[in-house]
């Protein structure tokens, strides 16, 4: 397993611990966790086997019998791939797919919308059954809404232009003079304000796309996204970027995504149930290794 594997699953699992622990009024059973290995790390969440209750005949689901999946438009590599959600490829589009398998729907029972990013964390009904789009699970949201467990685990970087000063950072202090942007409502934009203090304002944008167009017209010197996205804006969509660098992690501005779903929604143990179990059997590291950059070798920006 890569160091970067190890650390990625680590850190899910003390996520998972953390997650069940802070569950009330759950039916999920006390952890037992142990410390001898990343694997053994994972504690006994709620029974896989409540991932068959949600089936297409259980009368959980939005519209009788099928699965209402929903993610961001346009949606992005390493994410999803061709902007295609429904085509399973992708790494949040292979969880989303093997989610859906796990409760009993494919085919055309399986059916995909478009929600924006902060449409999709405000509170009342939502026009999905759950919705994958890097959320990170934060305790202020679950006002809101509900979280399934973690299926990913990540850290914060940093793109610049090669030729902006902000590329050559060393470390986190080094950032604090420049002008920095990320995507409003995001924990990149929380990062941002929370971790490096920057001197000038950061600048918050409506999308990522808003965000790169920034970047590239040089109306903001560096960008703060996810660390799989930093490396595909750098390594794929804008000439000329550079990954800076990481934050460091795991600690307190390592990130930990979840499905979201309708506060209360039968289906939340459920989803959860098949994250587990596909935490469990492996899958989410194997789909985690096909489909993102290995980021042991990132710069970390103390």
């Amino acid at each position: 397993m890569h160091t970067a594997g190890v650390v990625r699953l680590s850190a899910i699992a003390a996520a998972a611990v953390l997650l069940l622990a802070a569950c009330s009024g759950s039916e999920s059973e006390s952890a037992q966790p142990t410390t001898s290995s990343a694997g053994q790390a994972f504690t006994k969440l709620p029974s896989t086997g409540a991932a068959d209750t949600c089936g297409p005949d259980s009368g959980t689901t939005m519209a009788d019998g099928v699965l209402t999946i929903a993610t961001d438009n346009p949606a992005y590599p390493p994410w999803f791939v061709d902007n295609n959600p429904a085509n399973g490829n992708g790494f949040e589009g292979a969880v989303a797919k093997t989610v859906a398998e796990k409760l009993g729907y494919t085919g055309n029972r399986v059916k995909y919308v478009s929600v924006p990013f902060d449409q999709a964390l405000q509170p009342g009904p939502k026009p999905f059954d759950f919705d994958i789009n890097q959320f990170t699970i934060l305790d202020e949201r679950r006002n809101s809404v509900d979280f399934s467990s973690p299926y990913y685990a990540v850290a914060q970087s940093v793109v610049a232009l090669n030729d902006n000063p902000a590329a050559q950072a060393d470390s986190l202090a080094d950032l604090s003079g420049f002008r920095l942007g990320a995507q409003r409502g995001s924990t990149s934009l929380d990062a941002i304000v929370e971790t490096l203090h920057p001197n000038i304002p950061a600048v918050a944008f409506n999308t990522n796309d808003d965000a790169k167009a920034a970047l590239e017209a040089g109306d903001i010197d560096a960008l703060v996204v996810d660390i799989p996205t930093g490396f595909q804006i750098a390594g794929a969509q804008i000439p000329g970027a550079v990954l800076v660098g990481q934050f460091p992690r795991p600690n307190e501005v390592t990130e930990f995504f979840g499905l979201v779903l309708a506060k209360g929604s039968p289906l939340t143990p459920c989803v959860t149930a098949a994250v587990d179990a596909l935490y469990a059997d492996g899958v989410l590291e194997r789909l985690a290794d096909q489909w993102l950059a290995d980021m042991a070798g990132a710069t970390i920006l103390e």
